[in-house]
């Protein structure tokens, strides 16, 4: 026998004293079922809120090759990539020219009008746009064509006597030079 039934005035005391009970129970246990969701949710989310760029710096060969340019070289590069959870490797094409002040500069071989390979023609010292007929300078001017600017220049360096190079990818069809990746 409870003491509610003995004493029938108990009854709204006692269910009030349990609901509100319960209800701290409740409380408690999604206080700690949240508390503990917090870094898995983080964990999780956490690629997704990266940023995703193609940043490492990939190797261009032997800064030495490259001493006595008289014209653009290309050169296939390694680039590593994360998106999200994922890591790629994708091979992307430069050239190593130099500048007017005669330092070495990378350029990026995507045409910046509609994202076309870029070809050196040599016989007629200029790249060439194959697609829509851009041509540029040897260090990567405009000279004409549909382009709306000059290649792409690419961050370089040399370290350990290797030339490396930042790849970045650039929008199309703008006048000025925008990172897209």
């Amino acid at each position: 026998m409870s003491f509610a039934e003995l004493d029938p005035s108990l009854q709204p005391a006692l269910s009030t004293r349990r609901s509100y009970l319960g209800w701290l129970m409740g409380l408690c246990v999604a206080g700690v079922g949240a508390a503990l969701s917090v870094p898995i949710i983080r964990y999780s989310l956490y690629p997704l809120s990266a940023k995703t760029t193609e940043t490492k710096w990939s190797d261009a060969g032997p800064a030495s090759d490259f001493t006595s340019l008289s014209a653009p070289v290309q050169r296939e590069i390694t680039v590593e990539a994360i998106d999200g959870w994922t890591k790629t490797a994708s091979n992307k094409v430069v050239y190593v020219t130099k500048n007017p002040a005669g330092q070495l500069e990378l350029l990026s071989a995507v045409c910046p009008h509609l994202g076309c390979s870029v070809q050196w023609v040599d016989s007629q010292h200029k790249f060439a746009c194959p697609c829509h007929g851009a041509t540029y300078s040897p260090d990567g001017t405009k000279l004409g064509g549909p382009a709306p600017r000059g290649m792409d220049s690419l961050e370089s360096r040399v370290q350990n006597g290797r030339l490396m190079v930042r790849y970045q990818s650039f929008r199309q069809l703008v006048p000025t030079k925008e990172v897209i990746g």
